[in-house]
């Protein structure tokens, strides 16, 4: 089978978000864009892309309407076609976008709101509550719009454009202008705001879709107010002319996926994850776990000699997924080298890879037909990487220069300052390598690295996905320094293996058999809950800041 160099797909270079939403509008036309989920007996509803470009056009002109030129619009809500159409609404009019984290606090997000000045807010029926809270707190904010109201004021701006308003098709903005403030959802510290431009977006998207194909129908997984979920799962989709849905809930991935007849997922690892593990509780249930294992080492073997039965062989995982599903695009996180190994030979396309919200935010990626396991892909054209200041293993920090880098974090010059190295490089704070044919490996955080009184480093990342790998009870991890030794924090899965407890002390040992004595773990924390998170699905660390 093939694995190698071979061309960047052919497609044309689109430099502002509203030059993406006016091309796939012209070129798609009446193909499905959006498939939206309705309760009831009503059915699902959908949205072509010349219906999702006017509605963004309609809604854009009441937002210049009302004054808004250049300001600041927060974005509050759950992932929705409404939530997308009003993003676009926000920076296709030369304002900026500012997404929330709606698992923030209402102190939090008021903070945010009064941090960038923001003039508008718009936000979704179910944070109403949130909108009154910021009606006392946030002084800047002159203008509320409840999504609810989206469908009368698209009307209101249609009518306008009927008689002649052309106020949206005169905006004109540039690759530099200022699209989006993105606060970071960073697992330790303040958030800060990374001011993306339209060129870093939709730069970053036109080279995703150079090196990976997003084709298809997919799920809305990621929180919108999460850079990778606007560049892949929206941007990146779009301009393939592919076909996007929320899902209704994390845990229903599966029935949605069967529901939709999933075909591509942009995705985090918790969620692939999620997915592995149910086709092998499946499989168990069904008693059919000892077959496909089987199944497994006979399609290796036959790959070996270019034969490729995965297809057929996995057919009742497909049916699973919902029949057609073909490839992940995966990122955000470490991935579990067992589920990757797992999830390519059943024949699916995982291309994982690496990103940081400041580079607006994908760097590399794997390509369906060129890939490393293990690695976060080959550089996307984009951008730039150097790895500085290498130890002797030769990894060192992660630096990226290119069109895709923001312009720095809002209203804090000295944040900025110290992102940047004298000669204009961003410093990822990421660890990682670059290997001979040009894959990126990343090992861990630079913040998260155990310093031992001996000199020796050693990444917490790469102990925790070796330990997830090696036992199959630990489903999370975290590995941190204690009294100048390796100590290990984890949650198992005592209902799968109920005995978990009482042998991981057992396979711990065995584990630390096969590691340097100075990466062997000498302590073991076992917690009875999933450790906390991010919106991202990052564990919160509360170890090595």
């Amino acid at each position: 089978m093939k694995n190698r160099p071979y061309p960047l797909y052919d497609f044309p270079k689109l430099e502002t978000l509203k030059e993406v939403i006016a091309f796939v509008a012209d070129k798609y036309e009446s193909d499905h864009a959006f498939r939206i989920p309705r309760k009831g007996k009503q059915g699902d509803k959908y949205k072509s892309y010349r219906e999702f470009y006017d509605e963004i056009r309609n809604f854009g002109t009441i937002l210049l309407q009302k004054g808004f030129n250049g300001e600041k619009i927060a974005i509050l809500g759950e992932n929705s076609y409404k939530w997308i159409v009003s993003y676009f609404a926000v920076t296709n009019t030369g304002n900026v976008a500012v997404p929330l984290d709606r698992e923030l606090s209402y102190a939090e997000l008021a903070d945010l709101v009064n941090r960038c000045g923001c003039k508008g807010v718009i936000f979704s029926k179910s944070f109403a509550d949130y909108a009154d809270y910021f009606k006392e707190n946030c002084p800047s904010v002159e203008t509320y719009v409840c999504m609810k109201e989206i469908h009368h004021l698209k009307e209101d701006g249609a009518k306008l454009i009927e008689e002649g308003d052309t106020s949206f098709d005169d905006v004109r903005v540039t690759p530099d202008d200022l699209a989006a403030i993105v606060f970071t959802s960073g697992t330790t510290g303040k958030s800060k705001g990374v001011m993306l431009t339209h060129g870093n977006i939709a730069t970053d998207a036109y080279c995703v879709c150079r090196y990976a194909t997003g084709e298809g129908r997919g799920p809305l997984l990621l929180p919108l107010h999460h850079t990778f979920s606007i560049t892949a799962n929206v941007l990146a989709a779009l301009m393939y002319g592919g076909r996007i849905h929320a899902i209704t809930s994390l845990r229903n991935i599966q029935r949605d996926m069967v529901n939709d007849k999933t075909t591509v997922m942009i995705a985090v690892p918790t969620a692939v994850e999620m997915i592995h593990k149910k086709v092998w509780a499946t499989a168990e249930s069904k008693g059919k776990a000892e077959i496909m294992k089987k199944g497994l080492k006979i399609s290796n073997f036959l790959l070996k000699l270019g034969i490729d039965v995965r297809r057929k062989l996995f057919k009742e995982v497909y049916e699973g997924l919902g029949g057609e599903f073909d490839i992940i695009i995966c990122g955000g996180a470490p991935l579990s080298l067992k589920a990757e190994e797992d999830i390519f030979d059943w024949g699916i396309k995982l291309m994982c890879g690496y990103g940081i919200t400041e580079c607006a935010p994908i760097v590399s990626v794997n390509r369906p037909e060129h890939y490393k396991r293990g690695s976060c892909g080959l550089i996307i054209e984009c951008n730039e990487v150097r790895i500085e200041n290498k130890d002797e293993n030769g990894i060192g920090e992660i630096q990226v220069k290119g069109s895709n880098v923001f312009k720095g974090y809002f209203d804090d010059e000295e944040e900025t300052a110290k992102a940047f190295t004298e000669d204009g490089w961003f410093r990822t704070g990421d660890l990682g390598y670059v290997d001979e044919d040009g894959f990126l490996f990343v090992t861990g955080r630079i913040k998260n690295l155990i310093i031992l009184s001996n000199g020796k480093n050693v990444s917490p990342e790469e102990l925790e996905g070796k330990v997830i790998d090696a036992i199959d009870s630990v489903v999370e991890a975290v590995v941190f320094a204690k009294d100048d030794a390796i100590a290990i924090e984890m949650f198992l899965d005592t209902e799968k293996y109920p005995n978990a407890k009482e042998t991981i002390r057992e396979q711990i040992n065995d584990f630390n058999r096969q590691m340097p004595a100075y990466k062997k773990i000498q302590e073991i924390i076992i917690r009875d809950e999933e450790f906390p998170k991010t919106t991202t699905l990052k564990i919160k660390r509360k170890y090595n800041k």
